[in-house]
């Protein structure tokens, strides 16, 4: 990799060719014995997901040495994965604790509470949730850090409160730059859509962000067809990784329990439907069947709430494609009439091991807790192979640094 400090002017198309050949690095293993590396902050961090984008687990090299979350069972999950160092609590209130003290770190990354900013909350006006923002700056401002990742829903960027953090983080020094991301174009099984904002103190970060795009949709273009000119593919991208690529070699799932047994089946439980769920599912058999066609082939089957909801709402009680990536995984996946939560040719719901996989957590990765508290922390979890591609235009960055 290039030493930046020595070159006069850095211009995007350079630094996109930076950026992909880090992720080349990161994919051989060769980031990871890196002597320097960044120190790495999680706040409002739930399992893990974006530290594991960050860290050994996926090739990269960053250091955690501080994490927060509020939920008990979430920072057992981070611990037992990344170390110690994660701090159970409202951050409001470790920061108004003056015997806490923030370490120095060179990264902050999190995500504030979406609730306040999603579409599904029909009363996020004045919702607390969207201030949250305000601590995760403030830990900006105590550990010293030079790089930040803000990740949230869509909609954020259209939100007052978008135009508040830039201000925000003006103030403090920083540069930003925003985008929404398609997980599915960074390898992971699921057209899951997140905003990110970057702020840099040191050298824009548009130089840097949004990352190449490492896998393509199939349907609508072909390898071939990508323009190496407008930076946005690396070279010889994959297509679009599907629900087949990630879960068709698991075996039908046992029980309704988390199992004493090695993963993947540790996780790969079933669920115990009503007679009546059972007859729902078996209405509809074909890929991608969803409630519309439930009230089409079988009205008697089909609850009145639906019948009276004439549109919208296509995904639910949907089948999942073979060979489309999943949608978005939500902490209800194992509720059918919450989205296109089906498998494809079984009658039954996704189980807890699949819906990790469509978000690229690794087998190996430990969950603790009860079965619908992991849902919680898979659901909530930015997909981890997402993240190391957003790590790698932070760690493109934060090499250009000054001496």
């Amino acid at each position: 990799m290039t030493d930046y400090t020595k070159i006069s002017k850095i211009t995007r198309h350079m630094m996109a060719r930076e950026e992909e050949a880090v992720y080349h690095a990161r994919a051989s293993g060769s980031l990871i014995n890196l002597r320097h590396k960044p120190r790495l902050i999680d706040l409002f961090c739930g399992a893990g997901g974006m530290t594991l984008g960050f860290t050994k687990l996926c090739g990269h090299c960053f250091m955690p040495v501080w994490a927060n979350d509020n939920n008990s069972d979430a920072v057992r999950t981070y611990n037992m994965n990344f170390g110690e160092h994660c701090i159970e609590g409202d951050i409001n209130d470790i920061l108004a604790n003056g015997t806490i003290r923030i370490p120095e770190a060179d990264v902050v990354i999190g995500g504030p509470p979406c609730q306040g900013f999603s579409l599904l909350n029909k009363r996020r006006d004045g919702d607390p949730r969207k201030q949250l923002w305000r601590p995760f700056m403030e830990v900006v401002k105590r550990s010293g850090a030079s790089i930040f990742v803000m990740e949230n829903v869509p909609q954020l960027l259209d939100t007052f409160e978008h135009g508040e953090i830039k201000e925000t983080a003006r103030q403090l020094g920083f540069m930003t730059i925003e985008s929404v991301l398609c997980a599915a174009d960074y390898g992971v099984p699921q057209t899951r859509k997140r905003a990110f904002i970057v702020g840099c103190n040191f050298k824009d970060p548009c130089m840097f962000f949004p990352p190449k795009k490492t896998n393509y949709n199939p349907k609508s273009m072909n390898a071939t067809g990508l323009s190496e000119e407008l930076d946005d593919y690396i070279v010889d991208p994959l297509p679009w990784r599907t629900v087949r690529d990630a879960i068709a070699d698991l075996k039908k799932p046992e029980g309704t329990e988390i199992r004493k047994l090695p993963p993947p089946y540790d996780l790969h439980f079933g669920r115990t439907p009503t007679e009546l769920s059972k007859r729902r599912y078996r209405a509809i058999p074909k890929e991608g069947m969803n409630r519309f066609d439930l009230q089409r082939l079988a009205p008697d089957l089909t609850p009145a709430c639906w019948i009276r909801k004439t549109e919208g709402g296509t995904d639910l009680f949907g089948r999942l494609w073979w060979d489309r990536p999943a949608f978005t995984i939500r902490t209800e996946f194992f509720k059918p009439e919450k989205g296109r939560y089906l498998h494809p040719v079984q009658n039954r719901p996704i189980t807890h091991r699949e819906a990790a996989r469509f978000q690229s957590f690794p087998d190996t990765f430990k969950f603790f807790g009860k079965k619908i508290d992991i849902a919680r922390q898979i659901g909530n979890a930015v997909p981890p192979l997402m993240a190391a591609r957003v790590a790698d235009t932070v760690f493109s960055l934060w090499l250009s640094r000054p001496n």
